[in-house]
């Protein structure tokens, strides 16, 4: 470890009357015990010499009284500086800054939401916390977050603040705006165990209603391509006019001023599978010219992954923006040597000038919906329409050939009609996990696989798959084990990688008990601290808090977030390297995860203790594009 001081006030000496310091800056300007005394007894000893001509005080003759004179002032001075009115002092502890760089023992203070200075400092009367022995880094950013309904039924954002996490990131292909009048409809009646009232039109307006209501983590968004298509086109199959596209790329200049970081697509899922490249392409130009992010969950993770990667490579290079690739991952067994090519490519678009990262959570299963087991055509027009031609035999029998053929044999796109089909993926009907239905009468199958329902039932998983959309009128909330453990690490090592949980932020209470879900939205990150980082050292823990927070937040062009600097907002976790852990798992995933004791959220302490304060400071958090007040 190594000991310094950055922005503390012991360096920086006051001057009430705002004498230019630039008489100070060259030894050569006084003459007075220069050579007896050196460089720095000589700048205190110009100091006073103009502290008291400008109060006219008489010098002492003795040169070395004269300097014994100075020294004491500046001491003095030094103390009053340090003994600044902070709100709140972490003493003590080993602060990792967010730049990758080691360790160093300071204290950090924080004033009006900021870090107001880090060194050896004075707390006064400031409230302490005490970290001897603990981690102290920037506040977490979950760079793909799920918490959209969640922190308008519970604001606290328990599972992911239990982990340090103080910034959530949103809108993975969805957003919650722009809406028009039928989607606010649709939002409204499709809304299972978490209800709200939805009270705005724009992004801009969402995120500010999670703050009216109040939330403990700050907020962002993308706008989702999906949204402004489903805004503009609707759920047609089809490509969108000339007309429609200029009225999405003016919805997406109108989030983008309102403070989105960027544009998202999900290109997986119906209908924004129904995107052309050039689609997608003309959406991203307009978030680059704000210094936006285009990010994506790509066509193909598994099937034609490296084919899906170049597309994203090709967009960024035609847009000239920034690009990255949501929860990276080769999923599906047979795709799992896909890795090392996918990484390379990566690394070669990166050495010819792209801007081009990744994102992951850190667990080998993920988790969707079952409209990923069924191809798009048949969910073409909505959800409603989807589950009404589920109910035609004829339509059931095709749509029961196609989820049992290989997909490779088909290409993937909205022109070849291929789409990445999950249940083959999966491999066995045993790797397919139930773990949220809106039917009451479904819930006892939580919890449950698809070869246990399907052997309960009498049907083939096919079969067992479309009757529960059917019964549950819901795309079924499900987990899909797909990725290998030695990939997980693989990709943990690459240097442009940052993490997220894909998830909601919840907790072990109340009206989230009524559907499970998979671990990462209590465990993402305490499990990359304590499994990865700890216990299997696969990165270095400077490294690692790097990548939750100076990384996404550079990536993401976030203004003086992601770093412990003075003047930087004061997003700050204190956690135990030693214990931090997760103790989520698939079988109960309600679980938080410990280690993390302290957690600051502009200034606003919202964990202490490990317990929730009961604070709600978060704040929206806009990107490069905003048009508004200072960020």
């Amino acid at each position: 470890m190594r000991t310094r001081e950055r922005g503390s006030s012991k360096s920086q000496i006051p001057n009430p009357k705002q004498i230019s310091m630039s008489k100070l800056s060259n030894p050569k300007r006084t003459g007075r015990g220069a050579p007896a005394f050196g460089s720095l007894g000589f700048w205190i000893l110009n100091l006073f010499e103009i502290w008291c001509l400008e109060f006219g005080i008489s010098l002492p003759r003795r040169p070395g009284v004269l300097l014994l004179c100075a020294a004491l002032l500046v001491a003095c001075m030094g103390g009053i500086a340090n003994a600044q009115a902070y709100d709140a002092v972490i003493t003590g502890g080993h602060v990792y800054d967010g730049s990758g760089g080691p360790p160093y023992v300071a204290d950090v203070g924080i004033k009006d939401g900021r870090i107001a200075a880090i060194g050896q400092l004075q707390p006064g009367t400031a409230r302490t916390i005490p970290a001897r022995g603990l981690a102290v880094a920037p506040g977490f950013i979950n760079m793909l977050s799920w918490a959209t309904d969640c922190l308008l039924v519970d604001g606290r954002s328990q599972s992911d603040l239990r982990q340090g996490v103080t910034l959530e990131v949103m809108g993975e292909g969805w957003s919650m705006g722009p809406l028009n009048a039928a989607m606010k409809q649709d939002m409204a009646q499709s809304q299972g165990h978490l209800k709200f009232p939805v009270e705005w039109t724009t992004l801009g307006e969402y995120l500010e209603c999670l703050v009216r209501r109040g939330v403990s983590t700050n907020v962002a968004s993308f706008i989702g391509a999906t949204t402004v298509r489903v805004h503009t086109v609707g759920y047609e199959d089809r490509a969108a006019t000339a007309q429609e596209l200029r009225q999405m790329r003016a919805l997406v200049h109108a989030a983008m001023r309102e403070g989105a970081v960027g544009v998202s697509s999900a290109l997986i899922y119906a209908p924004g599978s129904y995107a052309r490249t050039d689609e997608l392409i003309a959406l991203a130009e307009v978030a680059g010219q704000y210094g936006g992010l285009y990010i994506s969950h790509i066509r193909s993770e598994g099937d034609r992954l490296l084919e899906a990667l170049d597309e994203l490579i090709a967009l960024a290079r035609q847009a000239n923006v920034a690009a990255e690739l949501y929860h990276m991952k080769a999923a599906g067994q047979a795709n799992w040597d896909k890795c090392d090519a996918m990484i390379q490519k990566i690394e070669k678009a990166r050495a010819e000038g792209l801007r081009i990262t990744a994102d992951m959570y850190t667990y080998t299963a993920g988790a969707t919906g079952l409209d990923a087991t069924m191809p798009p055509w048949v969910q073409e027009g909505g959800h409603r329409a989807w589950v009404t031609r589920l109910r035609d035999p004829a339509i059931r029998q095709r749509v029961l050939k196609e989820m049992t053929t290989p997909s490779n044999t088909r290409e993937t796109g909205p022109s070849a009609g291929g789409w990445e089909n999950f249940y083959l993926l999966a491999g066995v009907p045993d790797n397919i996990l139930f773990v949220g239905f809106r039917n009451e009468k479904l819930r006892p199958l939580i919890g449950k696989t698809l070869a246990q329902v399907a052997a309960q039932r009498g049907t083939s998983p096919p079969e067992t798959i479309i009757d529960l959309v059917v019964e549950d009128d819901s795309r079924v909330n499900t987990v899909y084990f797909l990725m290998s453990e030695e990939n997980v690490k693989k990709q943990i090592r690459q240097p442009w990688v940052s993490f997220c949980s894909d998830a909601g932020s919840l907790a072990p209470e109340g009206v989230f008990l009524q559907s499970s879900t998979h671990p990462r939205a209590y465990g993402s990150f305490a499990r990359l601290l304590g499994k990865y980082v700890r216990q299997e050292k696969v990165i270095p823990l400077e490294e690692a808090i790097r990548r939750l927070t100076a990384l996404p937040a550079g990536n993401l062009r976030l203004d003086r977030r992601g770093k412990l600097e003075k003047g930087y907002h004061a997003d700050v976790v204190v956690f135990d390297p030693a214990t931090v852990r997760d103790h989520a798992t698939y079988e109960k995933p309600h679980q938080y995860a410990t280690g993390v004791l302290h957690v600051f959220v502009n200034g606003i302490q919202v964990l202490r203790d490990g317990e929730h304060t009961g604070a709600k400071p978060g704040q929206v958090v806009r990107g490069p594009g905003w048009k508004g007040q200072p960020r």
